[in-house]
């Protein structure tokens, strides 16, 4: 078993700034891709950035490019995702997820409980 626990969301204006983590624990002794989804009310959950198990690729959806990064500590079993240029369309529920792979995190079985950012106009 693996638990998620996020945090760093929050109220912000748009163009503005946040920081989000995701503190894994449990069975992290085997390194696990992570990533983030969000989901808004009324849509879909979406996928927004990923980070690979071992050689730390970065994957992101297209509506976040240039402006979120991931990244991760592997002694803290923490990964982060720091939003720049925030956007009320980024307001959301994001989530945490784990898996072998980032492709398998959309069906991931371990996932966080979540974190509200809500962005201004």
């Amino acid at each position: 078993q693996v638990q998620l626990v996020e945090s760093g969301g929050g109220l912000v204006q748009a163009g503005g700034s946040l920081r989000l983590s995701c503190a894994a624990s449990g069975r992290t002794s085997i390194r696990l891709a992570m990533g983030w989804f969000r989901q808004a009310p009324g849509k879909e959950r979406e996928f927004v950035a990923g980070i690979s198990r071992n050689d730390g690729r970065t994957f992101y959806a297209d509506s976040v490019k240039g402006r979120f990064t991931i990244s991760r500590d592997n002694a803290k079993n923490t990964v982060y995702l720091q939003m720049n240029s925030l956007k009320p369309e980024d307001t959301a529920v994001y989530v945490c997820a784990v898996g072998f792979t980032v492709a398998a995190l959309q069906t991931s079985d371990y996932w966080g409980q979540g974190t509200q950012v809500t962005v201004s106009s």
